[in-house]
């Protein structure tokens, strides 16, 4: 019993298999690189099996059954959480991701479970999840690339851009309020620990309680380690684990 609660279901660990098998990595190839990319996938596809099921299980742990989860930017290193929830949990999904091709390339693939991603943005989803997965969105270098280094500690003072910066921070804010604003309460944000401030700053300006999980999960494919935050639940003290002061 103690083991199944550490691992996907064999069926469902069938299923992230098979749908594994099926992409067409040929077409995810420009995707994701510049070049390279048949290397590239087989470098990372066992690690996305690998690494998602775990947060996967771990995802599995903190969701009810039969409530709504609204990806945003959801592709391949999504899939496992995307089918556990669908099978395990008996929960619907939305995936949301602006990259068309890769969404014509995950659909395919999906359309046994059924899971459709959808090439639009995750703004137009309508009614209230009690979840929102945001991972590497927020901080992803081709949207927001004057902002995307001081992410990850790596930005330069002399060659930093203040208004196109300005420009990226009021689009992230704006993206982070529209999904924040489809969150029922309480609920559960899984996201990276290098976006967790964007989150924690809208619920400190909406005086909404939150609390950062302690545990960490590594991704395959950029490396950002993935975290579960609580939102609006009574009785937490708000701020958590984060202890920073956010300016306007």
């Amino acid at each position: 019993m103690k083991a199944s609660r550490m691992m996907l279901r064999p069926a469902t660990h069938r299923l992230v298999t098979e749908v594994y098998g099926s992409l067409d990595y040929g077409a995810l190839g420009p995707v994701y690189c510049y070049e390279g990319g048949n290397e590239f996938w087989r470098a990372k596809r066992g690690p996305c099996d690998r690494l998602g099921s775990r947060v996967a299980v771990a995802l599995r742990k903190k969701l009810g059954r039969g409530g709504r989860s609204l990806y945003v930017g959801a592709g391949v290193a999504e899939l496992p959480a995307l089918i556990m929830e669908t099978v395990e949990l008996s929960r619907t999904v939305e995936p949301y991701n602006l990259r068309k091709a890769e969404v014509v390339a995950l659909n395919p693939a999906c359309h046994s479970i059924p899971l459709t991603f959808h090439p639009a943005d995750a703004a137009n989803a309508k009614g209230r999840f009690d979840h929102l997965w945001i991972v590497s969105v927020l901080n992803d270098p081709e949207r927001f690339p004057h902002l995307s280094p001081l992410s990850y500690g790596r930005g330069n003072p002399l060659t930093l851009d203040p208004l196109k910066f300005g420009k990226e921070r009021r689009s992230v804010r704006a993206l982070v309020a529209r999904c924040m604003g489809k969150l029922a309460r309480p609920g559960f944000v899984t996201t990276t620990t290098e976006e967790v401030l964007w989150i924690a700053e809208w619920c400190h300006r909406h005086r909404v309680p939150y609390r950062v999980g302690k545990h960490q999960y590594p991704t395959a494919l950029v490396g950002d380690p993935i975290c579960f935050i609580e939102i609006g639940k009574r009785g937490k003290r708000s701020g958590g684990s984060v202890r920073k002061s956010y300016g306007r």
